[in-house]
């Protein structure tokens, strides 16, 4: 099994911080060793992916990855895994509402997988999407509207790199990539109209990329970027999601 790469720095030693506006230091290793386990239990889940699997079964794999891995928590609803498949790939609900479902992946479908492991009070928040071409999990589909959806993803990702300082207030972002996603011809899925949120100790007090939230990006040492999204007509919802902080030159760097 590939290994999490430990936190803290290889060649001194050192404690990595990022350090916000407000002047408070976050411990960026140790969230980055929680995030990369997150992102190998994705990769992993890729081949378990068959035509008889459902939500239920790749919750159950992730969460069994997850605890390989040393993670046995989660700050989100008590649901590490967050699952959907087929007719609710487009779904949008609270984790407290959450429940996986199974139906089977068959031969055509698209999957989003949200994982949210937490090791002590530090959090991992990662989403990927995974579609399915006769019956068989790919991440470089061939069929055009699977395509797009990815690409245009990774252009939001792209674009919110560009646009974001840390002086950006979160409902900039959020007016600014909603703006984006109706110009690809896309809707806005998440059931609150955000695309992502900080990241804290305690999810109560997470500030969220939405029309409300004043605060400055800045203001908060890790944000999250997470566009939950369809072709508006289609039936096919796509999420990609990555941490992201501020370095020294005021960019946006994925954790």
């Amino acid at each position: 099994m590939p290994k999490a790469e430990k936190s803290g720095d290889k060649e001194s030693g050192a404690t990595v911080h990022s350090i916000n506006t407000a002047g408070v230091k976050v411990n960026l290793e140790q969230h980055k060793y929680v995030q990369s386990i997150a992102k190998l239990v994705h990769a992993q889940l890729v081949s378990f992916i068959t035509p008889e699997a459902t939500e239920s079964t790749i919750v159950k794999k992730a969460i069994e990855i997850l605890a390989e891995f040393g993670v046995t928590e989660t700050w989100y609803h008590d649901v590490p895994a967050f699952v959907l498949l087929g007719s609710r790939s487009c779904l949008s609900i609270s984790g407290r509402d959450y429940f996986p479902e199974n139906e089977k992946v068959g031969q055509t479908n698209f999957i989003t997988i949200d994982l949210s492991p937490k090791i002590g009070e530090v959090w991992g928040d990662c989403a990927r999407s995974i579609a399915v071409e006769n019956g068989r999990p790919t991440l470089s589909p061939k069929q055009q509207e699977f395509l797009n959806g990815f690409a245009i993803e990774k252009a939001l990702h792209a674009e919110m790199i560009n646009f974001v300082r840390p002086q950006t207030k979160f409902c900039e972002l959020y007016e600014f990539s909603n703006t984006r996603i109706k110009h690809y011809g896309y809707e806005n899925l998440d059931f609150l109209g955000n695309v992502g949120h900080s990241i804290e100790s305690r999810a109560s007090d997470r500030r969220f990329v939405d029309s409300r939230c004043k605060e400055s990006l800045g203001d908060v040492g890790l944000f999250t970027f997470e566009p939950h999204i369809r072709k508006c007509g289609s039936k096919w919802g796509f999420k990609h999601e990555e941490i992201y902080y501020f370095d020294q030159d005021g960019r946006a760097i994925v954790l």
